[in-house]
C-alpha cells in the first residue's frame, strides 16, 4: 500500500502556519462585531473575528464596552458548543489601567473559547512576558484555557526584540502595527506610507516587515499583516494582501466585511499550484518518496514538504482539489 505523505514528511515544526485561517477581521463597535459574527457563519467559518477593545472601546467607558462585546458573543446564535467559531481579541496595553479589566472579563465572563489574546504596544520582550504572566494568572483563577498569543509589533522595542518574542512558546502570532510604528518615527516616515504604495517602498516599514516575518518563521509562528486602510477599494485590498504574501506573511487583517474575500483569495493557492502539487506529489509517492525530475526539474523531500502543505491549505479553505487528490489523501 503507497506511504501516505503524512507518514513520509517528517514535521518542520511550522506545519500548521498552512491552516490558521488567512484573515483576521477585527470589530469593535457591537453594529460591527454582530455584522462581522453573521458573516463568519454564513461563510463557514473560513475567517477569524478579534473584538477590538484597545482603539474600540471609549476613552473612559472601557469598562462597559469590554462587557457589552462579551455578552453579544455569549448570546449570538453561532457561538453554540460544537461550532467551528474562532474568536480572537485585542486588549489594552499592558500599562493601561483597564488591561486587568478586560483580561478578567474575558476570562471570567466570556463563555465561548477564546482561540487568541492580542497584547498591543510591547516596549519589549520582558514588557511582553510581564503580560503574558499577568494573563496566564488571570485564566488560571477562572479556570480557563489560555489562549494563544499575538504580540502586535508597533514599537521600536517590539521590532527590536522580534526574534525574542517570537521564540516565547506561549505567543503564535505576530502582528504588525504599522500606523503606530509609522507615528513612532516622528515625521521620518510620512503619512503617505501608511498606505499603499509607500507601505511596501519605506525601508523603514519595509526592514520591519521583513524582521517580522523572519522571526516568526524561525520560530513556527505565523505573522500577520496589517490592514489595507483604503478599506472601500477591493482591488487595493487584495494587490496589499498578495505582497504581503510575497514577503512571507501568513494573514492579514480586515477593518471591513468587504475585504475579507480579497484577503482570502490572496493567500490561497492557486488552482494551477494544486494541480502541480497533486501531479508531484503522487510522482513522489510511487517513487516511495525517493528524488524524482518533473518536468526538467529536481524534486525531493524537501520541495515535497512544501507541497503537501499547499494541498493541505487547498483542502482546509475548501478549494476544489482533484479527485485523485482528495480521495488518497483526505
Amino acid at each position: 500500500m503507497p506511504l501516505h505523505p503524512r507518514d513520509v514528511l517528517r514535521s518542520t515544526g511550522a506545519d500548521d502556519h498552512w491552516l490558521v485561517p488567512n484573515c483576521e477581521h477585527y470589530a469593535g463597535s457591537p453594529r460591527k462585531l454582530l455584522k462581522a459574527l453573521d458573516l463568519q457563519a454564513a461563510r463557514g467559518f473560513d475567517f477569524d473575528v478579534t473584538l477590538d477593545l484597545e482603539d474600540g472601546a471609549p476613552a473612559g467607558a472601557e469598562s462597559e464596552a469590554v462587557r457589552e462585546l462579551v455578552g453579544i458573543v455569549n448570546q449570538h446564535a453561532s457561538f453554540q458548543p460544537g461550532q467551528n467559531h474562532r474568536l480572537g481579541c485585542r486588549v489594552h496595553p499592558f500599562d493601561h489601567n483597564a488591561f486587568a479589566d478586560d483580561l478578567h472579563c474575558l476570562a471570567f465572563d466570556l463563555t465561548s473559547p477564546l482561540a487568541y489574546l492580542t497584547l498591543p504596544k510591547a516596549e519589549s520582550v520582558e514588557q511582553a512576558q510581564a503580560a503574558l504572566q499577568m494573563a496566564g494568572q488571570i485564566f488560571s483563577a477562572a479556570k480557563k484555557p489560555f489562549p494563544s498569543i499575538q504580540i502586535l509589533a508597533e514599537t521600536h522595542g517590539a521590532v527590536r526584540d522580534v526574534f525574542a518574542i517570537a521564540a516565547l512558546p506561549e505567543v503564535r502570532f505576530i502582528s504588525f502595527g504599522q500606523m503606530d510604528f509609522t507615528s513612532a518615527h516622528g515625521g521620518a516616515i510620512p503619512a503617505s506610507c501608511m498606505k499603499s504604495p509607500g507601505q511596501f517602498e519605506h525601508p523603514l516599514l519595509r526592514r520591519a516587515k521583513l524582521e517580522i516575518a523572519a522571526a516568526c518563521h524561525a520560530y513556527g509562528k505565523t505573522p500577520t499583516h496589517n490592514p489595507t486602510v483604503d478599506y472601500n477599494n477591493a482591488a487595493q485590498t487584495q494587490s496589499d494582501a498578495e505582497q504581503a504574501r510575497w514577503l512571507g506573511f501568513g494573514r492579514m487583517w480586515s477593518i471591513h466585511p468587504d475585504q475579507v474575500s480579497p484577503i482570502l483569495k490572496a493567500f490561497a493557492p492557486a488552482s494551477e499550484e494544486i494541480t502541480k502539487a497533486t501531479a508531484i506529489l503522487f510522482a513522489a509517492q510511487a517513487a516511495d518518496w525517493g528524488p524524482i525530475a518533473f518536468d526538467g526539474e529536481l524534486h525531493d523531500r524537501a520541495s515535497y514538504r512544501y507541497f503537501w502543505g499547499l494541498l493541505c491549505k487547498a483542502s482546509a479553505m475548501h478549494l476544489d482539489l482533484p479527485d485523485e487528490a482528495r480521495t488518497a489523501f483526505f
